[in-house]
């Protein structure tokens, strides 16, 4: 293992050179005994062949190894059993994942990935959020990447509906970007989730580190459901690499007003999947994981009936029921219109929307407005 932990160390073996390493001499510690001129032929850049010829990184990697089970965590490597057989299916895919939490028990499930825009809208947030709970609920680990926006939101939904999320970092395991998702972590930690990166400890999160990321949220995942994206987004790129992975794109339809939607209403203009409900998303799945998850045919008009009691939450006071009534899942309300519409007092609208946030009944927004959960 120490020597899969250090060629992962090694400066300028990326992906694409390991996975050359690996074709011509079969393993991590066949790569540290080839020869200078082996390594030569395969065109491996001068810093990098010195680095491996000296073992430069095998003291790092045993530190490396030792600090990582003090946080927690573990190392899968490529030849190893325990390593996530969709991953190893993609092109140079990473060759040791640094893991945290019940990975075993996430990777054992199918899994879907959920991403989307960081600035992303109320309505966004509610999609992602809605999707990631109600397939988390049946089985699906929602796969995201801590971001802020809809990952977020992907992340907390699979948590609110009892299932499991798998965040895949764009640092080392051992850090928290953005800063503010630090709660978050802990929290997928205790949910039964997972924190995977394919980063040594400490890396920070810098900018080319999150396209090795996406590649790791699309080949961890049966298909990738993007929910709002502008033009130029991130998400695009995951994407785009989850179609050469030959898994499946899906996206939620946006506002055609919104350069939010710009991104994901293109990617249905050109063939992904339309999602506007979690059975969208598992009728895309091979076809014996859909079998199991999806209901049996209902008659027409019962599941429309069945969806609008569900909706409304139990054990609602009359004052409760009538604010959480006036919001709205898509669109923000500020407390004045509540204020004015509700014919309540500012005590009692203040109470209700005190006892509708614990719980977990309504989103409080900046600006004292305030937008419904689904």
């Amino acid at each position: 293992m120490i020597d899969w932990i250090s060629l992962n160390m090694t400066p300028g073996v990326g992906p694409r050179a390991a996975t050359k390493l690996l074709e011509s001499f079969g393993s991590a510690a066949n790569v540290f005994h080839a020869r200078r001129t082996q390594l030569e032929s395969l065109r491996i850049r001068p810093q990098t062949i010195e680095s491996i010829m000296k073992r430069e990184f095998h003291e790092k990697a045993e530190s490396e190894l030792s600090n990582l089970k003090e946080l927690g965590g573990d190392v899968l490597i490529l030849d190893d059993g325990s390593y996530p057989a969709l991953l190893r299916e993609i092109a140079d895919p990473p060759i040791t994942l640094y893991v945290r939490g019940d990975w075993q028990a996430c990777f054992e499930l199918p899994c879907v990935g959920v991403i989307g825009s960081r600035m992303c809208s109320t309505y966004g947030e509610n999609a992602a959020e809605m999707l990631s709970r109600d397939l988390a609920s049946r089985g699906i680990c929602i796969v995201s990447g801590l971001a802020r926006g809809i990952d977020t939101a992907a992340h907390r939904g699979a948590i609110r509906g009892n299932g499991k999320t798998v965040a895949v970092l764009g640092t080392g395991i051992d850090g928290v970007y953005p800063k503010e998702n630090a709660k978050l972590i802990n929290e997928i930690l205790e949910s039964g989730g997972a924190i995977v990166s394919q980063f040594p400890l400490g890396t920070p999160p810098l900018k080319d580190n999150f396209p090795y990321r996406n590649r790791i949220i699309s080949g961890l995942s049966l298909g990738v459901v993007i929910v709002e994206a502008t033009e130029k987004s991130g998400s695009l790129i995951t994407a785009r690499l989850a179609m050469e992975q030959n898994r499946e794109v899906m996206a939620v339809p946006g506002n055609i007003t919104s350069r939010n939607s710009i991104g994901t209403n293109y990617l249905i203009k050109s063939g992904a999947k339309l999602v506007q409900q979690w059975q969208d998303v598992v009728a895309e799945l091979p076809s014996e994981i859909a079998a199991e998850i999806l209901p049996p045919v209902i008659e027409k008009g019962t599941e429309t009936k069945s969806r609008q009691q569900e909706l409304v939450p139990a054990d609602l006071s009359a004052n409760d029921r009538k604010v959480w009534t006036l919001l709205s899942a898509d669109e923000p309300v500020h407390i004045d219109n509540l204020l004015e519409v509700s014919g309540l007092s500012f005590g009692d609208l203040n109470s209700v929307l005190v006892g509708l946030d614990i719980r977990d009944l309504i989103r409080v927004l900046p600006g004292k407005n305030y937008a419904r959960r689904i």
